[in-house]
């Protein structure tokens, strides 16, 4: 089934160069996708570590599966990230008190393509615990002139970093996941029927939001820090406060540091300065202030943290023949390959 979304209102880096349009997701096969490790599990330990391929599958439904043929319960099962179901994805889980025995009931079909034992380690998979992830990427019936635009865009996005957008996926399928997060703000009854995993769900999906405008209004300037700003290291994700923009600029053309934006909680740092004046501009225009965002950060548990504007686009390569273009390469945790695509296609 062809796969298509409408336009987004994010504005693009590259919006001077004519998007290639074509459509993505033709088949699974199409959307290839590999997390990388963060590590590899020790060889001793109550959690036994896998890499499984699967088509066609989600994660929540592959764990589900996991649970009902291995026999280990479903809260027994770690994952460092949600892959999509509309595509091949590789990925490494950790299995509590579960015994390669156990395992070989789980048998590969037209869904789970490949399983392979790692080994053994003393602590469960947990989100985030990964390194990024590559993708090989199809996009079919592209127009005419991409023979132009991809290497323009491309080079663009390769010295100046990919838009870290959140992907439209986080808002779920009416795009209105955040209305829900921004409702629960004030209201404090319903937070409290919701459990404490919903509750921050929604709320995370109005950070996202805001994360999203705050990026918007610094499209332009997305690879430059200025004075006020929360600089984030490319090397650890350390952040500072840049004082002298002139001299921290060099760092942000090495893709050394690169400016941030703000994901509220009780206790991430607001940016000052110029940048301080587009975050409070985008928050007044959701109807909404520091103090109720912090409020609720406190309220409901988590502290909120700074995210990077851009991200580097690593290991790029890309090929087109005829209509269909071929595109790998790799991005770092959080970072959604959709925020290349659309820069691309300039249709999602």
């Amino acid at each position: 089934m062809e796969y298509r979304v409408e336009p987004s209102i994010e504005p693009f880096l590259t919006n001077d160069i004519p998007g290639i349009g074509g459509q993505i997701r033709a088949t699974p096969e199409d959307f290839q996708v590999v997390e990388r490790p963060l590590y590899l599990p020790c060889g001793e330990g109550e959690h036994l570590y896998v890499k499984i391929t699967k088509r066609g599958l989600s994660t929540p439904d592959l764990t589900r599966i996991i649970s009902t043929t291995v026999g280990v319960k479903a809260h027994g099962i770690g994952t460092a990230g949600l892959k999509d179901a509309r595509a091949v994805t590789t990925q490494m889980l950790s299995l509590h008190f579960v015994t390669p025995e156990q395992l070989a009931r789980l048998k590969t079909d037209e869904r789970i393509l490949a399983i392979e034992i790692l080994g053994c380690h003393r602590n469960r998979l947990r989100p985030g615990h990964h390194a990024g992830n590559t993708f090989r990427l199809v996009i079919r019936d592209v127009a005419g002139h991409a023979a132009t635009s991809v290497p323009a865009v491309l080079e663009q996005l390769s010295k100046r970093g990919v838009p870290n957008y959140f992907g439209p996926q986080r808002q779920g399928k009416d795009g209105d996941n955040y209305q829900i997060g921004a409702a629960l703000l004030n209201d404090v009854r319903r937070r409290e029927k919701m459990n404490r995993n919903k509750r921050i769900w929604y709320l995370n999906t109005y950070q996202s939001f805001l994360f999203n405008r705050i990026l918007a209004r610094r499209i332009n300037l997305i690879d430059r820090v200025l004075a006020g700003d929360w600089a984030m290291k490319s090397d650890n994700g350390a952040c500072f406060q840049v004082e002298d923009a002139d001299q921290e600029q060099p760092r942000a053309d090495r893709f050394e540091i690169s400016p941030t934006g703000i994901l509220f909680g009780s206790r991430a740092s607001w940016a000052d300065g110029e940048p301080g004046k587009i975050e409070e501009a985008v928050i007044a225009e959701a109807g909404t202030t520091r103090d109720a965002l912090v409020a609720a950060g406190k309220a409901c548990g988590f502290r909120g943290e700074r995210r990077a504007l851009r991200i580097p686009l690593a290991e790029l390569e890309w090929s087109l023949n005829g209509s269909v273009l071929t595109l790998a390469f790799a991005l770092p945790p959080g970072a959604y390959a959709t925020s290349v695509l659309r820069e691309l296609m300039k249709t999602i």
